[in-house]
């Protein structure tokens, strides 16, 4: 048995909120370089520069890459070993949020109900999803998602029969609905399988895989990146202003699910797609 104390969880946590919303991972690094030499609008050029110039800018001085510091979500796999000495889990990661929030200068975002909009002027709660697996580590993943691409994404639910062309038409039709609302380019997240809310945790999560990776399966592999040219087809471009580079990745995650049905969620990030790992034994 590995005994991990709450307190260790509320640091850790605390350090990836400044972290993540301050430097921008290498893969999205990468990915924007791609982006950038293979985009042919001057316009587009001068944009993902500015873009590359702000990112460097946020990481010199330790200030947000954007001023939507996001929603704190997370994706927290716990070890079958581990016990959590001191608080629940739970609160340790949400007192972690409040802390980096705070401390990192981090815009708090968080209204306590979405009709009377009273802001909790901590940032929390946060959004956690848990797993459990064998061992005794504890994987904290964190995502911190602004709305201006959280409010662009989607769900459907598909019967069977629309097939892989009634998905691939869903993803066009959703970011060309979208523009340049999310901040392109961008980081399309895509989950297929599962039921209503777990189809919708499936396209989140797969923001949290690198940009520049490739889905272990071949068929799914050959599809992101069909869609990622078609996407970039649409033509619009770096911030909207056209040009080739609309998406820098697009990600896609599967899970079984029901013989009635074929669920797609869309879950759209914005150029500053921030996600970040750490592991606690």
């Amino acid at each position: 048995m590995k005994i991990i104390h709450s307190d260790i969880i509320t640091q850790t946590v605390k350090n990836m909120c400044i972290e993540a919303n301050c430097n921008l991972p290498q893969d999205m690094k990468t990915a924007l370089n791609i982006g950038f030499k293979n985009e042919t609008s001057p316009i587009g050029r001068e944009i993902l520069n500015k873009i590359e110039d702000n990112y460097k800018i946020a990481e010199k001085k330790q200030v947000a890459i954007c001023q939507d510091t996001g929603m704190a979500v997370f994706f927290v796999d716990i070890g079958n070993e581990v016990y959590i000495e001191g608080e629940t889990i739970t609160d340790a990661i949400n007192e972690g949020v409040r802390q980096g929030y705070d401390e990192g200068f981090l815009r708090k975002s968080i209204v306590e109900d979405p009709l009377f909009r009273k802001n909790t002027n901590d940032n929390t709660p946060a959004i956690i999803h848990y797993t459990i697996s064998k061992g005794d580590k504890v994987s904290i993943t964190i995502i911190p998602k602004g709305f201006g691409s959280e409010n662009m994404s989607a769900i459907k639910m598909f019967p069977p029969s629309a097939g892989i062309e009634g998905i691939k038409e869903f993803v066009i039709n959703t970011v060309d609905k979208a523009g340049s609302n999310p901040c392109p380019p961008i980081v399309v997240g895509i989950g297929i399988g599962g039921d209503f809310e777990s189809c919708a945790c499936l396209a989140k999560k797969a923001l949290a895989r690198s940009a520049t990776s490739k889905h272990p399966n071949e068929f799914y592999a050959a599809l992101e990146d069909e869609l990622l040219t078609l996407i970039n087809k649409t033509g619009i471009g770096p911030q909207g202003f056209g040009g080739k580079t609309t998406a820098i990745s697009v990600n896609i995650e599967t899970a079984p699910t029901h013989i009635a049905g074929m669920p797609c969620a869309i879950n759209i990030s914005c150029h500053a797609s921030r996600h970040l790992t750490r592991i606690i034994n």
